[in-house]
């Protein structure tokens, strides 16, 4: 399926979660280059950061087949992933032995297995259809952005939003609108407010993004301090309760406790 989808480009290249040669670090070294070139060409960016609401678990089943056969994949391969998908059930079992009646599970794709990552890149694949702003996924993470030095700049970020919004809404795929926040950038930027639904986003100063710190200046001081004080509660706590202190022994302390 992965061969099919990559040697057709049917899967988007906004996409770097889940795929060959792209990751966290190709999704971030994209997004500073269309950025940092912006802003030297003195433009200012809005950057837009969404959150869905448990993304991998509301993934419905129907929907999903649908989207998979109109991306070409059908006959066995098709049925096969129907079969796999239907009859999926789940329970809590709480830490005194206690049981909870068995659900059946109609959303959601199967965290931990194979197949799981490829079928939600296929759903949330059309995410960006359309969509005249920039757009970058890393499986769920996702950021809108672009140039906004006037009022019909900012509209058109705006009408992009809303078309998100609107994919959600047919889709099932909602979004967690109280985390979805904007990070503006560049010295003259007018800070335009941009609104999801009813509700209007929160403009924040920096923002965490697939672990690295952006902020509005785009230094990288504070990402460096959160590292340094990161790695110190790290020393400090194999300090306080390590005895037996070998050079591998630490090592492989450290790096446990540095995640």
């Amino acid at each position: 399926m992965v061969d099919f989808l990559d040697c057709n480009g049917l899967i988007r290249s906004s996409q770097h979660g889940f795929r060959k040669d792209r990751c966290c670090l190709t999704n971030l070294l994209e997004f500073l280059d269309k950025v940092t070139n912006s802003l030297d060409n003195q433009n200012n960016i809005n950057v837009i950061y969404l959150d869905y609401a448990k993304a991998f678990d509301k993934v419905p089943h129907s929907r999903l087949l649908a989207k998979i056969e109109k991306h070409g994949i059908g006959g066995k391969v098709l049925a096969w992933i129907k079969e796999w998908l239907h009859g999926r059930r789940q329970r809590v079992v709480c830490i005194d032995g206690y049981k909870s009646t068995w659900k059946v599970v109609s959303s959601g794709v199967p965290q931990g297995s194979v197949l799981g990552p490829i079928l939600f890149l296929i759903f949330i694949n059309d995410l960006d259809f359309k969509l005249i702003s920039s757009i970058l996924k890393f499986a769920d993470d996702t950021k809108l952005f672009g140039i906004v030095n006037t009022d019909v700049d900012r509209e058109i970020i705006q009408q992009d939003l809303s078309q998100l919004v609107d994919w959600s809404d047919k889709w099932l795929m909602p979004f967690n609108i109280s985390k979805c926040v904007v990070l503006h950038l560049g010295k003259s930027n007018r800070e335009y407010d941009y609104d999801m639904g009813d509700t209007k986003l929160k403009s924040v100063k920096q923002e965490k993004d697939l672990g690295v710190l952006i902020t509005r200046d785009l230094k990288p001081a504070r990402q460096c301090q959160e590292a340094y004080a990161k790695a110190s509660r790290a020393l400090g706590l194999i300090a306080r309760t390590i005895t037996y202190k070998s050079p591998k022994l630490m090592l492989q302390l450290y790096k446990t406790a540095a995640i």
